[in-house]
């Protein structure tokens, strides 16, 4: 702005000769000069911003902070909001997913997709998807593999591991199938993976009396709720930090998903957490 750049020089030269090169009339000048020293209205939903940006670890985009703010009393549009965290350098995290890919070939049984990508479920422990992914740290690499409940996207259950064996798989739905309550017999999805094909995983299932279900081959948005967990998780944890040790990211992964559970705002489930969703639903 020129009245900025004349309002710097002017300790150093004459006031009229810089409003005669700049071209600005003296009137505008002084105008804008007071513009400059006047209070910032918006300085208060500037730091209440900066604020919810940082306490989410720079996790959350405009829509999220809007949600954040108008729980905490304040009437602001999203325009505005994005507005303002432009002018602040607040940019959330860019997803780069990067999966861990189990197909091995046929090498058991293949279940029909029976979810069919009928994603909502009405009840919490009617719909579960699961999935294997993978974080390279240094020279080594991690498997998580979670259990997620379609009913508030909850990880309801997940194990981690140095090698993406069976055990890593079977042990996350043991831990599932210990949360459920009496009479409970949740559809379980997943891809094909050699995993879900072994004869181990279909036991589990089949003494709790799952019900299995798989994505068609080569198919990835018939498990796209793994998918975007995924994405989300490697977004807002894994790829803008760097972890030294895998102790170090298992660390931050545990409170990451303790995180994602209670506190962090999913636009999906009304702005709520998917503790908090759950909570709401039961209590409706």
């Amino acid at each position: 702005m020129k009245a900025q750049v004349i309002a710097t020089l002017k300790t150093d030269y004459p006031l009229p000769v810089l409003l005669e090169v700049a071209g600005l009339a003296r009137s505008t000048f002084f105008y804008h000069q007071a513009r400059l020293t006047r209070p910032d209205p918006q300085a208060g939903l500037k730091a209440a911003i900066t604020e919810a940006f940082h306490a989410a670890c720079g996790r959350y985009g405009h829509r999220r902070i809007h949600t954040v703010l108008t729980r905490a009393g304040w009437q602001v549009a999203k325009k505005t909001v994005l507005t303002l965290m432009n002018i602040l350098g607040l940019v959330c995290k860019v997803r780069r997913p990067r999966r861990y890919r189990s197909w091995l070939g046929q090498t058991g049984t293949i279940a029909e997709n029976v979810l069919n990508r009928e994603f909502g479920a009405s009840a919490p422990d009617t719909k579960w998807v699961t999935d294997v992914t993978e974080f390279r740290i240094g020279a080594r690499k991690l498997y998580l593999s979670p259990v997620i409940d379609l009913f508030d996207r909850s990880v309801i259950a997940y194990t981690h591991g140095l090698s993406p064996s069976l055990e890593l798989t079977n042990s996350s739905l043991r831990a599932a199938i210990a949360t459920l309550p009496a009479g409970a017999a949740p559809l379980v999805h997943s891809d094909q993976g050699f995993h879900y094909q072994h004869a181990s995983w279909r036991k589990l299932l089949d003494d709790a009396g799952l019900t299995q279900s798989m994505s068609r081959r080569a198919t990835c948005l018939d498990n796209s709720i793994a998918e975007n967990f995924f994405g989300h998780l490697k977004e807002e944890l894994f790829h803008h930090n760097t972890f030294d040790t895998i102790e170090d990211f298992t660390a931050a992964l545990d409170d990451y998903l303790d995180w994602y559970n209670t506190t962090r705002i999913s636009t999906t489930l009304k702005g709520l957490s998917p503790v908090e969703y759950r909570a709401q639903a039961l209590t409706a």
